[in-house]
Formats: structure tokens, C-alpha cells, sequence
């Protein structure tokens, strides 16, 4: 029976490093997925023909190797400002603007959608 699905997280700092890097291993793992199948892919093309039937594979790969580069960057955008704000703000509390709270949103339902399984789920940060 699989764990109920949490609709409510509270972020500290370490909480928020550490789902950042939670999904940036999962965008590596992902990308290098991708990458180990579409090299198998191209392993398996003997003539012009057979282009036709890998093709599609091949495009759903480089979709995945595309989108995991972009949370990438996000990721990189988004620990950039977070220490940038604790720098400003390092006598007091750490608290994360709407916009930072909108991108780990973002990432978290990006990070939750695969091309089997398009379950989004909405999260209150």
C-alpha cells in the first residue's frame, strides 16, 4: 500500500537544499535513462528504414533529455537566489518570496510528471 501523498510542505533551509538536490539526482537518473536508450536505439539502426520506426523513440528521448536539462537550470536559478537571500538576510529568519515558491512548485510538478504517468499533483509550500 503505497504512502499517502503529502498536499502540504513546510520549507526550511536544509529542507529546501535538500529537495533541490532529491530532484536533481532524479534529473540526472533520468537523463541518463534517456541517453543509455537512445544509444540502444541507434545500436539497433542497420538501414534508412529502420529510421522510421526508431524515430518516434528516439524524439520521446530527446524530450526527456531537454526537460531534465531545464529543471537543471531552474534548480541552478533557483539555489542561486535562495543564497543570495540568505546572505541578505542572514541575522534574520529565512523566508522564500512568492517567486522561488512558484519555481519549487513548478519543479515539484514537473519532477512528478513522466510520459507514463502525467499525475499532477499541487502542492502548498
Amino acid at each position: 500500500m503505497p504512502r499517502p501523498k503529502r498536499k502540504e510542505i513546510k520549507l526550511t533551509h536544509d529542507s529546501a537544499v535538500s529537495l533541490m538536490q532529491e530532484i536533481y539526482n532524479e534529473c540526472v537518473e533520468q537523463r541518463s535513462t534517456a541517453i543509455r536508450i537512445q544509444n540502444k536505439m541507434i545500436g539497433f539502426m542497420n538501414e534508412a528504414a529502420d529510421m522510421a520506426l526508431i524515430g518516434p523513440v528516439l524524439k520521446e528521448q530527446q524530450k526527456i533529455i531537454d526537460s531534465s536539462i531545464e529543471k537543471k537550470l531552474q534548480l541552478s536559478k533557483l539555489l542561486a537566489t535562495i543564497a543570495s537571500k540568505n546572505l541578505e538576510a542572514s541575522s534574520s529568519g529565512f523566508v522564500i518570496d512568492g517567486d522561488v515558491r512558484e519555481t519549487i512548485n513548478e519543479l515539484l510538478t514537473k519532477s512528478k510528471e513522466t510520459p507514463d504517468n502525467k499525475d499532477n499533483v499541487n502542492y502548498k509550500i
